[in-house]
């Protein structure tokens, strides 16, 4: 397709008939803060939860996620040049790198629940054909379901802002959280953890406001309203003394007795929210050598097959789903996703594990050095699958019936 044609089939998702206008004059500023930050929400921005959301993510969106060509064994055979794969692998829109996309997509699944990825601009309109290639892509929230479509808050690159439309379900992808039951859901493990850790936020507030929250029992009974009166120019006396005093100090009278009841809460809030964090980190595969970064190769192993698979596993398969066609399909397209293995592997294992590697032919000299890092050796032997610790063959010696053939062969034709 020239140049011409696809900026005249070109589609975008917030097609308006003010196209015309200049970008500038009703696009909204955001100052410094980047339109695609990632907000969420408040009930849980001030708890350990942000944190494991974050952790969660960074791993996920570390995933290389690729459009692809199988072979007829439905294995990796080569990666398609497409408008797709661009966005998977190098810039998802005029905000967003792909790596961001992948992180954004994640923190909002996690806080949301459900959340839509939508194409917002396709070299073809997606309403008339199927034969279109996605150019730039979005994370959006569900705002509204309807039996064939969906309403979504979308953010509009071209005004600088965000804004809610409606796109059918079959152009875009819409993914669940898989562990929804476990962060999303009202009674969920999650959601009692957040409430326990707002519970035990608003008790440190309230005992780090500053006040003393005393009683003061007086030496005579207080029913008339004289003596309530009385009661109460004493209490103010008592407050005028603790305000003006340097170090907050008052006097009362030796018949007086003052009970302050500030003291630190007696209650098995902290017991209760230990034991939520352990069973959430139970459910999400998470153990604290992971969230600080001292896991070893096992424990990561299990962690990313438990946790992060899962998640990549609805993704991928939403998008096959939506993004590419039956024929698509039926010529071997796929989205997959790879997994470093050696990532995991300490220095000290790499070398033995490299050797057999190599000495099974199981991958080349110049496949492990591009794993490492390092750059391909140009010698011919660094691409073939041998094992540098067999001799090669060589040709075998010709056998004397075979010289003696030669030689009858060599007088028959003198």
């Amino acid at each position: 397709m020239g140049i011409t044609d696809r900026i005249k089939h070109a589609w975008n998702a917030f097609s308006t008939s003010d196209a015309a206008q200049p970008m500038w004059a009703s696009a909204a500023s955001y100052g410094n803060s980047s339109p695609t930050r990632i907000r969420i929400s408040s009930a849980s921005d001030r708890t350990i939860i942000t944190s494991i959301y974050t952790r969660l993510a960074i791993d996920f969106a570390a995933t290389t996620i690729r459009h692809v060509r199988l072979d007829e064994n439905g294995r990796f055979a080569e990666e398609i040049d497409s408008g797709l794969n661009s966005c998977l692998m190098l810039e998802a829109n005029i905000d967003q790198a792909a790596t961001a996309l992948k992180q954004d997509l994640a923190m909002t699944m996690f806080d949301q629940g459900v959340i839509a990825v939508v194409p917002t601009d396709t070299s073809l309109n997606p309403n008339v054909t199927g034969s279109y290639d996605i150019l730039t892509m979005r994370v959006g929230t569900i705002t509204q379901w309807y039996p064939r479509h969906v309403r979504v808050s979308l953010y509009n690159e071209a005004k600088g802002r965000r804004e809610e439309i409606t796109v059918e379900k079959r152009l875009v992808a819409i993914i669940e959280n898989p562990f929804y039951s476990v962060m999303n859901e009202p009674s969920s493990t999650l959601q009692r953890l957040v409430r326990k850790l707002n519970l035990l936020d608003a008790i440190d507030e309230a005992s780090g406001s500053g006040k003393l929250d005393l009683i003061i029992q007086l030496p005579y009974v207080i029913k008339s309203d004289a003596r309530r009166a009385q009661a109460e120019k004493r209490r103010e006396d008592i407050e005028i003394q603790l305000k003006g005093s340097k170090y907050g100090i008052a006097y009362t009278d030796g018949t007086e007795k003052v009970t302050q009841l500030n003291r630190p809460a007696e209650n098995n809030l902290m017991g209760q929210i230990e034991y939520l964090i352990g069973m959430l980190y139970g459910q999400l595969g998470l153990t604290p050598e992971i969230m600080n970064g001292t896991a070893d190769e096992k424990t990561m192993t299990n962690y990313m097959n438990r946790t992060i698979a899962p998640l990549l596993d609805a993704v991928v398969e939403e998008f096959s789903r939506k993004f590419l066609t039956k024929t698509a399909r039926s010529q071997r397209q796929s989205i997959i996703y790879f997994q470093d293995m050696f990532k995991f592997i300490p220095i000290s294992s790499m070398a033995d594990l490299v050797d057999k590697l190599a000495r099974n032919e199981v991958l080349s000299s110049n496949e492990i050095r591009g794993i490492m890092g390092i750059k391909p050796s140009s010698d011919p032997k660094a691409d073939k699958l041998q094992n540098s610790n067999m001799p090669v063959p060589s040709e075998p010696a010709p056998s004397p019936q075979a010289l003696q053939i030669q030689e009858g062969d060599s007088q028959n034709g003198s």
